[in-house]
């Protein structure tokens, strides 16, 4: 669906590694401000236990996971609103993303610079947070004036509504306060769409650790993240970028080995994918066979007509009907055979809303 999670932080956090553990390339990740000059960007696998258990059940030709983008974006620097830095640019890799993904460094390490001189997160995420603010606050610039002197000579509902929207916005920026946290209305929101607002977009902050404090208590910077972060209801994952460096180039059975002597149930980045995938929103259905069993992304809330269109134009054009099994009830009775004798096989309409697992066949006609 082309949904892209962008990586954002002051130079030397962590992101350049973080990046290299997730799509499992090789970038530059040097010790200096704005080593990745230009938006490096990698597709990812979304771990699903559910695909497995798919292969075991049909043995296909090609297994093949649902994914989506993650972008690691240069350093920003303060002052990157008014072009300090790589400024503009930095601000418009990072308005191309559906997502922020903030990498905050929580350890200390005298043999990696700080670009502000010392470890303070809070300070940090402030940073970034006021560039993205002011450079909203830019976009809104005039157009307020703009809409109202087009309101008081068209009189439309819209207009109205897309100038209480801008209003509402540059009051709440002018606080300080980011417009993800501001309780727009449904109609204000797709009022202020096109300007694709930076402090808008959900986020999700990632606590960089040294190793050794992986299986102990969160350290204080931890901590001071977490409580920043409940503010505005964002989650907080914390990770060794280095270990999950370390982590994406083992095989699996070497890979689960480590987490278990690293007293680990699940990797950062396996946390990071699944979290990154509910906050944009996301959910997963599959196709089944001998030739291809796969996992397909779409919008939670899509009806089974838009989600037949995602696997192609033709399916969502000539839509007929949508053939739907649960995963659970597939798991529950065996096979699709059975699931057709327990009753539980459906035919559902185009304005049916598809469900997270369900597993599909598309009927069209074109």
């Amino acid at each position: 669906m082309g949904l892209t999670a962008g990586i954002v932080g002051l130079p030397n956090v962590g992101k350049s590694t973080l990046f290299n553990a997730i799509t499992k390339k090789s970038i530059l990740a040097a010790n200096y401000p704005f080593a990745t000059i230009d938006p490096n960007v990698g597709v990812v696998t979304v771990p699903d236990k559910r695909l497995d258990i798919l292969n075991e059940m049909y043995h296909p030709a090609r297994l093949i996971p649902t994914a989506y983008e993650f972008t690691d974006i240069a350093g920003l620097v303060k002052g990157a609103s008014q072009g300090e830095g790589l400024g503009n640019k930095f601000l418009s890799h990072i308005r191309e993303t559906d997502a922020i993904v903030e990498v905050v460094r929580c350890f200390e390490n005298s043999d990696i610079i700080h670009v502000e001189g010392g470890i303070d997160p809070i300070r940090d995420i402030e940073i970034i947070n006021l560039e993205l603010i002011l450079a909203d606050l830019e976009s809104i610039g005039n157009r307020i004036e703009k809409i109202s002197k087009k309101l008081r000579a068209s009189k439309e509902k819209e207009d109205q509504i897309e100038l209480d929207a801008l209003e509402k916005a540059k009051s709440a920026l002018e606080r300080n306060q980011a417009l993800r946290s501001v309780d727009f209305t449904e109609d204000e929101l797709l009022a202020i769409k096109s300007y694709n607002f930076l402090t808008l977009k959900p986020i999700i902050y990632m606590a960089n650790i040294n190793e050794e404090e992986l299986s102990e208590e969160d350290n204080i910077y931890v901590k001071s993240v977490k409580e920043y972060a409940s503010k505005e209801n964002a989650k907080v994952i914390k990770v060794c970028a280095k270990i999950e460096e370390e982590l994406s180039q083992l095989e699996d059975a070497d890979k689960k080995e480590m987490l278990e002597a690293l007293e680990l149930d699940m990797s950062g980045l396996d946390q990071l994918i699944q979290a990154t995938y509910e906050l944009l929103g996301l959910s997963t259905y599959f196709t089944v066979g001998t030739d291809e069993v796969r996992a397909w992304t779409y919008k939670t809330g899509m009806n089974a007509k838009q989600c037949a269109g995602i696997i192609h134009s033709d399916f969502e054009k000539g839509f007929i009907r949508a053939e739907v099994i649960s995963y659970q009830d597939l798991i529950e009775c065996g096979s699709e055979l059975k699931v057709k004798e327990a009753g539980k096989f459906r035919l559902e309409g185009k304005e049916y809303l598809m469900q997270d697992g369900d597993i599909c066949h598309f009927r069209f006609n074109v």
